[in-house]
């Protein structure tokens, strides 16, 4: 591991341990695993398909500002995982038993965090009475990844920024080109 990444590694087991052990009774709700649920891929899909049910204005900018981000964040964010290789904490961490197993082995950054923040970036643009309701729902998705166990606190702040930068250069292309 790089020297950065070795830090970062210290200060986010610190600060995960820390999570686990306060917040152990909320980490078994089983609203922290819809909240991660609604962050699955399929979600945007879903909520994207009704929004265009229901818009009676043009959705397609929207529609063009996510299908570019995902495009680019799909493969961005697999490609940093297996390039950095930073383990679980469950893979970790000695004694520590995850509430969920994740889909995939690396854990830096979080795909689930990523993806929201992309999408909590563009719908937050063309739908700007929603915007701070997205990024709370966003955090959340974040924030229920370390609850479950299967990412560090360092993890999620990566894909939050990952996530926002998508969005904001997805929704300039769109609205420039």
């Amino acid at each position: 591991m790089t020297r950065w990444l070795e830090q970062l590694h210290t200060v986010d087991e610190l600060s995960f341990s820390w999570c686990c052990r306060r917040f152990a009774k909320l980490s078994q709700s089983p609203y922290v695993r819809l909240v991660s649920l609604s962050g699955d891929g399929y979600v945007y899909a879903l909520l994207v398909g009704c929004a265009w049910w229901l818009a009676e204005h043009d959705m397609q900018p929207m529609l063009f500002a996510l299908v570019l981000g995902f495009a680019i964040e799909i493969p961005l964010f697999m490609l940093i995982k297996r390039w950095l290789k930073r383990p679980r904490p469950y893979q970790r961490l000695q004694n520590f038993q995850a509430v969920i197993q994740a889909h995939d082995q690396f854990s830096f950054p979080s795909g689930h965090t990523t993806a929201a923040f992309l999408f909590a970036g563009c719908a937050g643009y063309f739908w700007p009475d929603y915007t701070g309701l997205l990024y709370l729902w966003a955090s959340l998705v974040g924030l229920s990844r370390v609850l479950l166990g299967v990412h560090y606190p360092g993890d999620i702040l990566a894909g939050a920024a990952l996530g926002s930068a998508l969005a904001l250069f997805s929704i300039g292309v769109v609205v420039s080109g």
